[in-house]
């Protein structure tokens, strides 16, 4: 189902995030700088330079002098791409979404056995979530979700975490996360305890989604007023934004909808005269 490039990208990325050695297979230095350009869209310069390191002196590692170059000068950068999520990144598009979320949390906050793993696992999946339905599948958020369930998820009330889930209707987007560390990145079932069922498109999904995000090079307007005065529309965006509510809509059902309408009305206040 993957091409080489595809399996080299996450043979890398599963290196420089989990320490798991696959051997990497030659190719030629357009492939190599494809898959460059895939890192970028993703976000992911870091793990995958700490891949390429765990590496060194494989055969199959035949990249071209000027990309080792700028793999080199990421290396400077061990972070692993852990920015600081933003405010932005852990709101719904619906409201009614973001009054739940707010109430669990500041319940959470406010227990006296309070569990800020439990906080923090669901933060992420809401990260994702946020990723997922305005920009595309974020492989740097669901390695930063695979790490901290490997790191502590020995700490999560799962019992709890699933009760939140269900109030905002995130069983199945969770569950699509969690499918994704099962069939990308080797995590065992159950290292995925919110995982009750695999879903069955999650390496499909996931594959669409890192080969469009790297072709989506489109101009970031979604509509622009002519000179004559007709609103004309990217149609690249556009398309690529009901691909996203289509492709996902049965996961978050509720979500998808607001975030669709929400980039929707977004794209409309931004026509320029």
């Amino acid at each position: 189902m993957m091409n080489i490039i595809q399996r080299n990208f996450f043979r890398l990325l599963r290196s420089g995030a989990f320490d798991e050695n696959e051997p990497v297979e030659p190719m030629s230095p357009f492939k190599w700088r494809r898959l460059f350009q895939m890192v970028m869209a993703q976000r992911v310069v870091p793990v995958f330079a700490k891949g390429v390191a765990n590496h060194n002196g494989d055969v199959g590692l035949n990249l071209p002098a000027d990309l080792m170059q700028q793999i080199a000068e990421s290396q400077k950068n061990d972070d692993l791409g852990s920015e600081v999520i933003t405010e932005e990144e852990l709101q719904f598009s619906s409201k009614r979404l973001n009054r739940k979320m707010k109430r669990i949390i500041n319940k959470e906050m406010n227990d006296n056995e309070i569990s800020m793993e439990t906080v923090d696992l669901l933060e992420l999946i809401i990260f994702n979530v946020y990723h997922i339905l305005n920009k595309g599948l974020s492989m740097d958020g669901i390695i930063r979700l695979g790490r901290y369930l490997r790191i502590r998820g020995d700490k999560v009330d799962f019992v709890k975490f699933d009760q939140w889930l269900s109030q905002l209707h995130l069983q199945r987007m969770a569950q699509l996360q969690g499918s994704i560390l099962i069939e990308v990145f080797g995590f065992e079932k159950d290292e995925v305890p919110f995982v009750v069922t695999k879903e069955k498109d999650a390496l499909r999904l996931t594959i669409q989604s890192i080969s469009n995000l790297a072709k989506d090079t489109a101009e970031e307007w979604h509509f622009r007023q002519s000179r004559t005065g007709f609103v004309q529309n990217n149609s690249s965006v556009l398309r690529r934004n009901v691909r996203r509510s289509i492709h996902f809509y049965n996961y978050a059902p509720w979500e998808t909808a607001s975030s669709f309408v929400r980039n929707l009305g977004r794209s409309l206040s931004e026509i320029e005269e």
